[in-house]
């Protein structure tokens, strides 16, 4: 192989890709897996995504938030800044592109946003609520309800001050997971505020910046490893010297159940204040089932004021299905003025195990109406009654492939389509057509007209009946 400048003379490759694809061109299979910590999506899978993504979509618009996107690849210093450590040195997929330019796979997406509103701060109308259903990679340790390719709903609010902001986004969470079928008693709330813990580490535990963010990140983990590690951990971090004192101090907060529970240093703080008139916003919305809880951190940087986690209370899953919080300091990062921020962000496996564990999962349908039975040599007539079908709005597929009817009707159950339809000479011919429901197994014959009507109002009555699931289950 001849290479000038570093490109094969004659195919235009560069010889480096040449060497990696002949590596691989004899191989005789390849795996049907997919990379690690992803997954395929066959079509049973979509349908319960597509659920999950249609209440994220109705929620976040039934509160105001238009849709938006952002690139998937991102300069990486936009995650250095602010992100945290962890997530850019060992979590994020970075490479170099063919300009030299150090970019990364997108983590997250508030930087994201954040750069976006301070790119156009000054045409913007505030406050801005704005929605985004994305895909996300991360490299971590693919586990149950975490994997390295994933989905989320991201929304945040710009430009509103105060806890309605926050008792607006804790409610928009709450209306998601009621609106897949949970009650208050499947989940609940949990809130901190890092202003709080900004008093409790700096001024309460007696902790110097580098030592408060090392604490910040053990409370972060407590639930995930043994009460032995957080103490010798803890102890490392104050010193021989104050561990003693520190150990105590620690323990009187675990005992904290409530804001009046606090030792009285922290209790009088503004930020203290703060947070009651957040609990008091969402009694007004009806919301019962939040708790305040001192050890809830959140673990990146960015964030400056309340935060909150939801939290499965099934046993088989109890663990924080996903959160949020205020972080007024990002926008100004890209140049723009400071400004209020709240986000929060439901990650898609997660509310799959919360809808599995809770016996949530609807059934699901197909997305096609109806399956169409050619009958005989009458492929141009359906071909037509089709075609008119669709005009009407009805999900049409047509059998084109001429096997014998119990093979099309295979395929049909096969795929979970709510009907059949038999179309042969003679049904062309009547202009009356045979529509069985595949569940029911009730076979009508119908005028194309009474067809539509039939499928479309069947379509109806299921999105009718998933609604009422949902209500039952909560």
């Amino acid at each position: 192989m001849a290479c000038r400048k570093g490109f094969d003379t004659r195919v235009g490759y560069p010889c480096d890709l040449l060497v990696f694809m002949s590596k691989y061109e004899h191989m005789a299979n390849l795996s049907t897996d997919p990379y690690k910590g992803t997954r395929d999506w066959y079509p049973e899978q979509m349908r319960l995504r597509e659920y999950i993504f249609a209440v994220w979509r109705s929620v976040s618009e039934g509160y105001g938030y238009e849709a938006y996107d952002a690139p998937i690849l991102e300069p990486i210093e936009i995650y250095a800044a602010k992100s945290g450590h962890e997530l850019v040195s060992e979590q994020t997929y970075m490479l170099t592109d063919r300009g030299d330019r150090q970019v990364a796979i997108r983590p997250e997406l508030t930087p994201s946003v954040s750069r976006m509103i301070a790119a156009r701060q000054q045409e913007i109308a505030f406050p801005a609520r704005w929605y985004n259903i994305g895909r996300f990679m991360r490299y971590e340790r693919p586990q149950r309800g975490r994997e390295r390719e994933f989905w989320q709903l991201n929304c945040d609010v710009f430009g509103l001050e105060g806890a309605q902001a926050e008792a607006e986004i804790i409610a928009m969470g709450h209306a998601i997971l009621t609106n897949l079928g949970a009650n208050e008693s499947m989940f609940s709330i949990k809130i901190n505020n890092r202003r709080i813990i900004n008093v409790m580490m700096a001024h309460y535990l007696g902790l110097d910046a580098v030592q408060a963010q090392l604490m910040i990140k053990l409370f972060d983990k407590k639930n995930k490893i043994a009460p032995e590690a957080f103490r010798d951990q803890a102890i490392e971090i104050f010193g021989q010297d104050t561990a003693t004192k520190g150990l105590q101090n620690i323990a009187e907060l675990l005992a904290a159940r409530t804001m009046a529970d606090l030792p009285e240093s922290i209790r009088d703080s503004d930020a203290v204040r703060e947070v009651q008139e957040l609990f008091t916003q969402l009694e007004r919305l009806g919301i019962k089932n939040a708790i305040f809880d001192i050890t809830l951190m959140r673990g990146l940087d960015y964030y400056t004021g309340t935060v909150f986690e939801f939290f499965d209370t099934h046993p088989e899953n109890n663990r924080a299905l996903f959160g949020g919080g205020r972080y007024d300091g990002l926008v100004g990062l890209f140049g723009g003025e400071p400004m209020s921020a709240v986000g929060f962000a439901p990650g898609l496996s997660m509310t799959e195990l919360f809808l599995q564990v809770h016996d949530l999962v609807p059934a699901l349908a197909s997305t096609t109406d109806i399956y169409m039975v050619v009958i005989g040599e009458a492929m141009r007539g359906a071909t037509k009654i089709a075609q008119q079908l669709r005009q009407e709005g009805v999900h049409v597929e047509l059998d084109m492939t001429g096997r014998k009817l119990d093979k099309q009707l295979k395929t049909a159950v096969k795929k979970n389509v709510s009907f059949v339809m038999f179309v042969g000479e003679e049904e062309l011919a009547t202009e009356v057509y045979s529509l069985k429901n595949l569940k029911t197994g009730e076979e009508t014959k119908l005028s194309l007209e009474r067809v539509v009507t039939r499928v479309l109002d069947h379509r109806n009555k299921l999105a009718s009946e998933d609604a009422d699931f949902a209500v039952e289950r909560a």
